[in-house]
Formats: C-alpha cells, sequence, structure tokens
C-alpha cells in the first residue's frame, strides 16, 4: 500500500502555510484548488513543497461548477463544484 504524504503550500514569497495530504501530489493539488476558488480562465498557481524534502511540485488550479452526476444521493445538490489541475513541472528548494 502507498503511504499518505504531506504537502505543504508555498506562496510567490516561500513562506508556507497549510498542510494538505495526499498519496500523490496531484491529490493535495486538488484538494488546494477546490479551495481557492479560481477559474479555468484564470488559473492559480499552486506550489506544494513535499515534507522531507526539497521538492516543490508545481500546478496550475481552477474549480468549475458542473452538474451533478445521475446516481447521485438525496442530499447532494443538482450543481457541484469540480476542482482541476494541470502539472507544469517539479523544482528544488536549491536551484531557487
Amino acid at each position: 500500500m502507498e503511504k499518505t504524504r504531506n504537502f505543504v503550500l508555498r506562496d510567490n514569497g516561500g513562506s508556507e502555510h497549510g498542510v494538505f495530504s495526499g498519496k500523490q501530489p496531484r491529490q493535495a493539488a486538488l484538494k488546494v484548488a477546490n479551495r481557492v476558488g479560481s477559474t479555468k480562465a484564470n488559473p492559480t498557481r499552486i506550489m506544494l513543497r513535499e515534507r522531507g524534502t526539497k521538492k516543490v511540485h508545481i500546478f496550475e488550479g481552477w474549480r468549475e461548477q458542473v452538474n451533478a452526476p445521475k446516481n447521485k444521493p438525496d442530499w447532494m445538490p443538482d450543481k457541484i463544484w469540480k476542482p482541476n489541475v494541470r502539472k507544469i513541472g517539479i523544482e528544488s528548494l536549491e536551484d531557487v
């Protein structure tokens, strides 16, 4: 089984705040994108540093409102927010 990893959200200034977990960096980036609330036309740059390493995973993220699936439970609304991310690359803190 793959172990859950922790990723720290970084801003452009290099300060870190917020920890997001996931088995892969993309899973953590989707969680960030769902909270940020930007659009596809204006995506947000998401930089996640994996705890215990110097690797920074860089994504563009946004969310959009879509129709709920046909087999949705009764409590789910007709429109839901769907996060999307696109990986830009990986940087090392030693390079920055």
